[in-house]
């Protein structure tokens, strides 16, 4: 039995899941300096679409933000979410990329890089992980938790042991969906500690209703650290709240240590801030509530109102039910991954494609050809011959790790964007989003040259510089 650390998700996927990661910098400042007393395991802070939102709806630079939580935060380390060889983008990226990101990461402040891959497959991991190694920061390598039947105990045990094996520094279970229930937690857990030396952190979302009873039983069975976040901003599609755990684990020997009434500081600065979100209407009621169909159908909250909205657009509202019994069909001729960004939207798409078309596979985006090719990676399970046959249509699939495919790129996209570089960051944020971080450094030069750069149509180019 040992003490047990929290890393605390306002700063990062709290406000990304309930408040569609608007929070600016500004918002994060005036408290990180009681943040840091704490004695939190890390602050996760940077990374998921937080780099994206920064640039496209705020118009922030996410490299100052993470220098300025830096400045703050002396004593706590700073940690980020990292999608493999996508980066924080929605594709694969070359190696030379995924190297200069984790590198320019590290050299500006983040001390762990949680690193994952929709489907779990480690070839996809293997690059980030390895380049965070070499500029001496923590890998934590995670795990997507789902349920199928091809994922069982020894299913997760393997992919740990073989993450071990690459050089990992710990391992996360990151259940996305907040799918895995209190006994299966204590039994995961449990046999990861008989199998593996390194710490085991655990992250789940409370969207079902059973996360905090699901950290109770992973802190049972020896788990070292679980994601929280600060009361205002936990629950619904969040973390489970931070101090609730705190006083519950308070006095046993799990206790952590930290200071309630500091936490509850803290708190009480995150309520203003909440507010401010609720009065322009940017948190919305919806995803505070349970909701238990996601332990009903397996699938994410997000993924459920796409459907909806797919379905409105087709005025099929009356197939839901149906749709919702193919997206298990779908998911098994796929090869059973994980259901979080991207595949997510490939097979809930597609299982809505193949019920309003009346015709299985009739309609097969780019996306879905993609998966079954083997562009994202290799699935968890082998995807069936005639679901090859039928949407390749004599197309070889790929059986190598797809970022093999792709050439050094950071040279050639140094070129491209050289007029806007003010900082070796840059190049980065081009590579990842180029036409949002190009309004961005368009937005940043009118700042510069005292422009007002909300008079300035950056897609038209209707401005003087």
């Amino acid at each position: 039995m040992a003490k047990v650390a929290i890393t605390e998700t306002v700063l990062r996927d709290a406000h990304q899941s309930l408040l569609a990661t608007r929070m600016k910098t500004e918002d994060m400042i005036p408290v990180l300096d009681k943040m840091d007393k704490v004695g939190y395991h890390s602050l996760e802070c940077w990374g998921g679409a937080t780099f994206d939102a920064s640039l496209r709806f705020l118009l922030e630079d996410p490299w100052d933000r993470l220098r300025n939580i830096r400045k703050i935060v002396k004593n706590t380390k700073l940690q980020m979410l990292l999608r493999g060889q996508n980066l924080l983008g929605y594709k694969h990226y070359a190696d030379d990329v995924v190297e200069y990101f984790v590198k320019k990461s590290i050299a500006n402040g983040i001390d762990i890089i949680r690193i994952f891959d929709a489907l779990n497959d480690i070839r996809n991991i293997e690059t980030a992980l390895k380049a965070c190694k070499k500029e001496k920061g923590h890998a934590q390598a995670a795990v997507c938790y789902t349920i199928s039947p091809v994922h069982d105990l020894d299913y997760f045990v393997k992919i740990a042991k073989d993450l071990v094996d690459m050089g990992a520094d710990s391992i996360c279970i990151k259940d996305m969906a907040g799918l895995l229930l209190p006994y299966p937690a204590y039994e995961l857990v449990k046999a990861l500690k008989e199998n593996i030396s390194i710490p085991i952190q655990l992250h789940t979302h409370y969207t079902s209703g059973v996360a905090s009873m699901t950290y109770l039983k992973a802190i049972e069975a020896g788990v070292d650290v679980i994601d929280c976040a600060i009361s205002p901003l936990a629950m619904g599609t969040s973390q489970p709240p931070t101090e609730p755990l705190v006083a519950t684990l308070k006095n046993t020997p799990y206790d952590t240590d930290y200071d309630l009434n500091l936490l509850s500081d803290i708190a009480d600065y995150f309520k203003v801030v909440r507010d401010k979100f609720v009065e322009n209407k940017l948190l919305d009621i919806k995803v505070l509530s349970v909701d238990v169909n996601i332990l009903k159908y397996q699938v994410p909250g997000g993924m459920l109102s796409n459907l909806v909205s797919q379905l409105k657009e087709a005025k099929k509202e009356d197939k839901y039910e149906e749709v919702l019994r193919e997206i298990p069909r779908v998911r098994a001729d796929f090869g059973y991954p994980p259901l979080v960004t991207p595949t997510s939207q490939i097979v809930g798409t597609q299982a809505v494609l193949n019920v309003i078309s009346g015709e299985r596979y009739k309609i097969v985006p780019k996306e879905s050809k993609a998966l079954v090719k083997g562009e994202y990676g290799k699935t968890p399970a082998p995807i069936p011959k005639e679901i090859q046959d039928l949407i390749l249509k004599g197309e070889k699939p790929i059986t190598c790790r797809p970022a093999d495919l792709l050439e050094p790129e950071l040279e050639k996209i140094k070129q491209q964007m050289s007029a806007y570089m003010e900082q070796e960051e840059d190049v980065l944020s081009y590579a990842l989003f180029p036409q949002v971080a190009e309004n961005y450094f368009k937005h940043r030069q009118a700042k510069k040259y005292g422009i007002d750069s909300n008079l300035v149509d950056f897609e038209n180019k209707t401005h003087p510089i």
